[in-house]
């Protein structure tokens, strides 16, 4: 009978361990910018935190303190009620 080979920490070959990931620590632009209104006129800001789907990022993606994330998303709604900012990916679509 063949016995088993020596246990290996990290379970790779060569029994270098396993580095862990460690994310780095995202910290909130509007902070950092000591930014205290978000305006809603300000696309190009604003336009940085939609998705490819013109849905407002998350927090956990855009790394915003909570208070800066709920302004951020006022505006963004503001925005879209003037028009500025679109609804949807096919909103500017032209139907023909």
């Amino acid at each position: 009978m063949t016995s088993r080979p020596p246990f290996r920490p990290g379970g790779r070959p060569g029994g270098r361990p396993r580095r862990r990931y460690i994310p780095r620590r995202k910290v909130c632009a509007f902070c950092v910018d000591k930014i205290q209104y978000i305006d809603y006129k300000d696309v190009g800001r604003l336009r940085r935190y939609l998705s490819d789907r013109f849905k407002i990022d998350p927090r956990r993606k855009t790394g915003n303190c909570a208070r800066h994330q709920r302004a951020l998303s006022r505006a963004i709604k503001r925005a879209r009620i003037v028009a500025l900012l679109p609804l949807s990916p096919d909103h500017g679509r032209v139907m023909a």
